[in-house]
């Protein structure tokens, strides 16, 4: 069995452990090749079968193992925009998904650049109007967006979030939990985001993308 399946569900036991993945409601997959091994339909993350993973072609031709999860169309978009990306995490998690359900920050991202970590760490993230789970347009859409990013927020939904490694995608899933977390903290407060500048010299720096 491939290492990259046993990396999977070590990643799905660990964002389960964290409380970001409540029931079955996430999923996860990784590229190996020509291929996509995603987490089949109503897997629940916290105990991911590494031998019963689905296996997807890059098109989201299903090639082999049970039924994937509905989103995989969300999936096979991030690698085909990007041949990079070889992680792909789409979690239900409260603060991103409470997040989700406002109105966006800017055309490019529903966050601010809070922190200096969110930009390091994930990037612009832009939000995608609301679609039901499993919406083929959706992803056609979020693939034929004209700029790059790593991560998106469905709109009423929750966040996707891409990366070179799948322990990128992680630490991206993670950190843009804990941004919502402290904005919806925030409340109506007045809050200092990093300037223009500021932020594009850590995106420069750390390979993320930001545009404002």
């Amino acid at each position: 069995m491939s290492a990259a399946r046993h990396d999977l569900a070590a990643a799905g036991a660990h964002l389960a452990s964290l409380g970001l993945s409540p029931g079955s409601s996430g999923n996860l997959s990784i590229r190996e090749d020509d291929h996509v091994l995603i987490t089949p339909t109503g897997a629940d993350l916290a105990a991911i079968d590494a031998g019963r993973l689905t296996v997807l072609g890059l098109d989201g031709t299903h090639l082999d193992g049970p039924r994937p999860s509905k989103e995989f169309p969300l999936h096979t978009a991030f690698y085909r925009r990007d041949p990079a990306t070889r992680a792909v995490i789409h979690l239900h998690s409260r603060h991103a998904a409470a997040f989700s359900c406002r109105p966006a920050w800017s055309e490019r991202s529903a966050l601010p650049p809070l922190t200096p970590y969110f930009v390091m760490r994930v990037g612009q993230t832009p939000l995608l109007p609301y679609a039901p789970p499993g919406d083929v347009q959706q992803a056609a859409d979020l693939e034929q967006l004209p700029f790059p990013f790593r991560a998106a927020l469905l709109q009423n939904h929750g966040p996707v979030v891409s990366g070179p490694s799948l322990a990128a995608a992680m630490e991206a899933a993670v950190e843009l939990e804990e941004t919502a977390a402290l904005l919806l903290a925030l409340g109506g407060l007045p809050a200092r985001v990093l300037t223009e500048e500021e932020a594009r010299a850590m995106a420069d720096k750390y390979g993320t993308p930001w545009s404002g």
